[in-house]
């Protein structure tokens, strides 16, 4: 059993949904559906790391570690950062970082990442991907794919659709997918805690900027990221009203059934 941490950032600014970890699903706090499906993996500690004093009171009452972070963090991998330091975990410490608003995401796909990692000792990063079965989802920059190599381990991670059949698509785009070449990533991360002090030392890599994919920094300075691809489709997350009232009815239809 691969021995690792799980941190869940939850952040109470949100443009779309403002204090989005505290909104209740099912009477619950969202962080803390997200933090019981952490506790449901292999994970040895649990932390909801957070910038804000309600989201820390809320996770007390339900029982959770919690680490107060900056407010002006860049990215989601910087506090992920100031986490593992504060907590001092060592170098080889493997952190998965789960989102505070995946509230049906299944444990089973945090110790996949996880694991996924542990088994490349060469690797800093692991991460996830599925098959991209549409051509609108090919073509749509807001979803990115990922191409990898035989051993599993990213080429290169696009918002346009990698890798182009050059002979089927001579003269225009497909109308329909006959291959499972193209992968869709999923932002679940798994990291070395050695790896995350490193990064945030880096200034963001010309790719980065360019695909705007945080990701690409640690390919251009040279580092290692596995991809597992999932073993079943994933729910979705709760990015907007429409989504929170998805997850709500979901756990409506569990509390009935």
């Amino acid at each position: 059993m691969t021995d690792f941490v799980v941190v869940i950032p939850a952040r109470y600014g949100s443009s779309r949904l403002p204090g989005k970890p505290l909104m209740e699903i099912g009477g619950l706090p969202m962080v803390q559906h997200v933090w019981a499906r952490a506790n449901e993996s292999g994970a040895s500690r649990v932390v909801i790391a957070t910038d804000d004093p309600r989201i820390e009171q809320a996770a007390a009452r339900f029982g959770a570690e919690v680490v107060m972070t900056r407010d002006d963090h860049p990215s989601g991998t910087d506090r992920l950062a100031e986490v593992a330091a504060k907590l001092s975990l060592a170098p080889e410490t493997i952190v998965v970082n789960v989102q505070g608003d995946e509230p049906l995401l299944p444990a089973a796909v945090i110790d996949q990442v996880a694991e996924r990692l542990a088994g490349d000792e060469r690797a800093s990063v692991s991460t996830l991907a599925e098959p991209i079965g549409d051509v609108d989802t090919l073509f749509n920059p807001n979803v990115v794919k990922v191409v990898t190599d035989l051993g599993g381990r990213a080429l290169y991670f696009s918002r346009a659709p990698i890798p182009w059949d050059r002979n089927a698509w001579k003269t225009q785009p497909p109308t329909l997918l006959e291959t499972d070449a193209w992968l869709r990533h999923i932002g679940l991360y798994a990291y070395r805690a050695g790896f995350l002090e490193e990064y945030v030392t880096w200034a963001p890599a010309p790719l980065e900027q360019l695909e705007q994919l945080e990701q690409l920094r640690a390919l251009q300075h040279g580092h290692f990221i596995q991809v597992a691809t999932v073993h079943s489709p994933l729910p979705g997350g709760v990015d907007t009203q429409e989504d929170l009232d998805r997850v709500r009815e979901h756990f409506a239809r569990q509390q009935t059934a």
